[in-house]
């Protein structure tokens, strides 16, 4: 019987036990951190996080924070990590996913990608032709990456993002919903609008007080 442990009993985490059910996992529990917490998606939760690495299952990260996934995935023994990928999704033949990294249903991802470890490629985004993606990556719902593009660690690109061919982005950057990036970024922080510029963290408090970024977008 083929068992999976999800980490975090959250709206995501209900989204990857329903991909790890028609992955034809025929028990899933939850782990987390929050005692308050018994189910999730009406699965058990059993325990918390730092039972991972001793639990008899495998075990995948159901959690949108980068930071804090990349401190959980990293604390788990390689071997019990798992990729998930909806049986819906389109992904080419050559592509290489790292462990610990969810594909969501209707994304399609280009021959010649490469996909790092404990990534995020969301409901309907797609990744095309060559592209490079980081570690703990979110590719949010409904984003695109062209062909040739790079993104660094950590990087978010936010729902609706679209980013142009032969583009790089650096790590640690969040994109925000709907934001069109058209040239390489060099420097870690928050791109929004089209085409997408960076805002300083002075202007990202104003902005965020009067409803002028995506939520995802902020950090």
């Amino acid at each position: 019987m083929r068992k999976l442990a999800i980490i975090g009993a959250s709206g995501h985490g209900k989204v990857v036990a329903d991909i790890a059910r028609r992955n034809a996992y025929k028990e899933i529990v939850f782990l987390d951190d929050d005692d308050s917490i018994n189910k999730c998606g009406g699965y058990p939760v059993i325990g918390k996080s730092s039972e991972a690495g001793t639990i008899d299952a495998d075990v995948i990260i159901g959690i949108g924070n980068a930071r804090v996934r990349k401190q959980i995935q990293e604390s788990i023994p390689d071997e019990k990590l798992v990729t998930l990928i909806h049986p819906d999704a389109v992904v080419a033949e050559d592509v290489a996913i790292g462990k610990g990294t969810v594909v969501m249903a209707g994304a399609v991802i280009n021959p010649g990608v490469r996909i790092g470890k404990g990534c995020i490629i969301n409901t309907c985004s797609s990744v095309d032709h060559d592209c490079t993606v980081g570690d703990f990556v979110h590719v949010a719902v409904g984003s695109h990456l062209c062909g040739t593009v790079s993104v660094g660690d950590g990087t978010w690109i936010g729902a609706g993002a679209t980013v142009s061919n032969n583009v790089s982005i650096c790590s640690d950057c969040m994109i925000g919903a709907g934001a069109v990036i058209v040239n390489d970024i060099k420097k870690s922080g928050t791109y929004v609008g089209v085409p997408a510029r960076r805002i300083d963290m002075e202007e990202k408090s104003v902005k965020k007080c009067g409803g002028g970024i995506p939520p995802d977008s902020i950090s």
